[in-house]
């Protein structure tokens, strides 16, 4: 399968109703592929029923979904999600940190896409230039937002975990996957986010919106494979009619092998 060859895919899911029930729709792809399933399950179960992941040696780039992380591929994190977090930081909280790693990763990001078209890589000088601005904006966000203490937060009343606020999660995760979430910038097949998967997801939601539920599981699964044929004729600018006709003539359409395109 040309998706399990490919450097980087892209992976997502949403909800999907079938016989009444809330299901689960999986989508892996690339610019060039798309591959859809439908489960019972969301998690890691689901992902190894797909057959994709467990067998998948390159960069995956998702959402962050605890799951995914219980496979072995390399692993990338979709940088519009932090983006989007990193401004509700900045705008209601007022942490201006948040606003300098916003500028710092569409720094990062402008360079490589230069740079792509004439080199597969950034100097070593740049990489470690970008690392180290990255690692200072994390060191000042550490600053305003201290590890809660019994003090700052008054008596316990409870045991168990004191629950961190919105800008310690994400500082706490923007440090822990540093390097997954500058995977573009050491590959330039990854790509900075997840939404390509993102998109390939809009064409299931508009159907979920029309019919409103699948009938029978075959109905869903039939629907995920015409589906994810036609997504992928279309993304080779190929013929959708000359490529449905050719499955009944027992010549359908096979993309010629791509690379992803970020």
């Amino acid at each position: 399968m040309q998706i399990i060859a490919s450097p980087a895919i892209c992976l997502d899911e949403t909800g999907m109703l079938i016989e009444g029930k809330r299901k689960w729709c999986h989508v892996v792809s690339t610019e060039n592929l798309t591959y859809y399933a439908a489960n019972p399950h969301r998690g890691s179960e689901a992902n190894e029923d797909m057959g994709i992941l467990p067998v998948y040696s390159g960069t995956a780039v998702h959402d962050g979904w605890s799951s995914y992380f219980k496979f072995k591929f390399k692993h990338a994190l979709c940088n519009a999600h932090h983006i989007r977090d990193l401004l509700f930081i900045h705008e209601e909280y007022k942490q201006n940190w948040a606003k300098d790693l916003i500028d710092q990763l569409i720094d990062i990001k402008e360079t490589v896409d230069r740079r792509k078209p004439i080199h597969c890589n950034l100097d070593l000088a740049e990489i470690n230039d970008f690392e180290d601005r990255y690692d200072h904006i994390i060191e000042r966000a550490k600053l305003e937002n201290p590890p809660i203490t019994s003090n700052s937060q008054g008596p316990i009343k409870k045991r168990g975990k004191k629950k961190k606020t919105k800008a310690q999660n994400l500082l706490e995760r923007l440090q822990k996957y540093r390097r997954e979430v500058l995977a573009f910038m050491y590959d330039f097949e990854v790509p900075f986010d997840n939404n390509q998967a993102e998109r390939d997801l809009r064409m299931m939601k508009v159907q979920q919106k029309i019919s409103g539920n699948f009938r029978s599981w075959d109905g869903a699964k039939i629907f995920c494979r015409i589906r994810g044929y036609i997504s992928t004729v279309k993304k080779n600018s190929s013929s959708v009619i000359d490529a449905i006709q050719g499955v009944f003539e027992g010549k359908p359409f096979i993309p010629q092998r791509t690379l992803i395109a970020v």
